[in-house]
């Protein structure tokens, strides 16, 4: 859940944004903006409540963070923060489409 004064609940470090990310939100004018401030402020979106319970705990932890929404146009898109690093900074947060993401066999 969401902080309830709707602050940012952990860093979001360098923002990027794939090619197709960006192709996408310009088609259906969603603004991307929402969805950071969604993400940052602890609403994963379209989650089950295992992942939305690992998001949690990521924060405490400092490990990855993972929110899917649906934009207008039904197209699904995540947003992914990246662990804390030797730093003890989180690096980065990229817009995605999970059509993008290859998994290994």
């Amino acid at each position: 859940m969401a902080d309830a004064e709707g602050l940012p609940r952990f860093e979001l470090g360098h923002i990027t944004m794939t090619p197709g990310a960006k192709e996408v939100f310009e088609k259906s004018r969603d603004s991307w903006a929402i969805f950071l401030q969604r993400h940052h402020k602890g609403d994963w979106g379209n989650v089950d409540r295992e992942n939305w319970a690992a998001n949690d705990q990521a924060i405490k932890e400092g490990t990855r963070i993972l929110s899917a929404y649906t934009l207008n146009d039904n197209t699904k898109i995540w947003i992914i923060t990246e662990a804390i690093g030797p730093d003890n900074h989180r690096l980065s947060t990229c817009f995605l489409l999970p059509s993008s993401i290859k998994v290994r066999q």
